[in-house]
């Protein structure tokens, strides 16, 4: 049973504050999957201590490097888990976690942060990771 609205808006709301786009069904993954040309970033949102206190927060950081992915999206695990089933299809090879992010290049995934090595760490050691990743698979903001 999904979590009540309600309890995850806030939740939702951390992400789609800073510009993000929700997936909230599977044709919505699919159409952002098939529609992205370059870089997606898929962000599987959580309403876990990890998300709030480590992957929320870290990727917040990380959006302030010069090089970001072209799009970045959510689905929400728990709430919206049609949705969260579709995008984790991309993430071929990994056991679905969550939070979790997948980047993908051009709809195919190429670099993967799973629940495991989100919580152990703080939120400028998950920033440095996507930061990582984003300088190794995009390309830079341009103004």
């Amino acid at each position: 049973m999904p979590y009540p609205e309600p309890l995850i808006a806030p939740m939702r709301a951390e992400l789609t504050r800073l510009g993000i786009e929700e997936l909230r069904t599977p044709p919505a993954v699919e159409a952002a999957v098939r529609d992205t040309r370059g870089t997606l970033l898929i962000v599987v949102n959580s309403i876990c201590g990890c998300a709030a206190g480590k992957a929320r927060p870290g990727l917040a950081l990380a959006l302030a490097h010069p090089v970001r992915p072209d799009r970045i999206a959510t689905v929400f695990a728990g709430a919206d888990v049609d949705a969260t089933d579709r995008a984790r299809r991309y993430f071929t090879g990994y056991p679905p976690s969550s939070p979790s992010m997948g980047l993908l290049q051009d709809g195919r995934l190429v670099w993967m942060l799973e629940r495991r090595q989100i919580e152990n760490r703080g939120p400028d050691e998950i920033a440095a990771l996507l930061t990582a990743a984003f300088d190794a698979h995009c390309a830079p903001v341009r103004h």
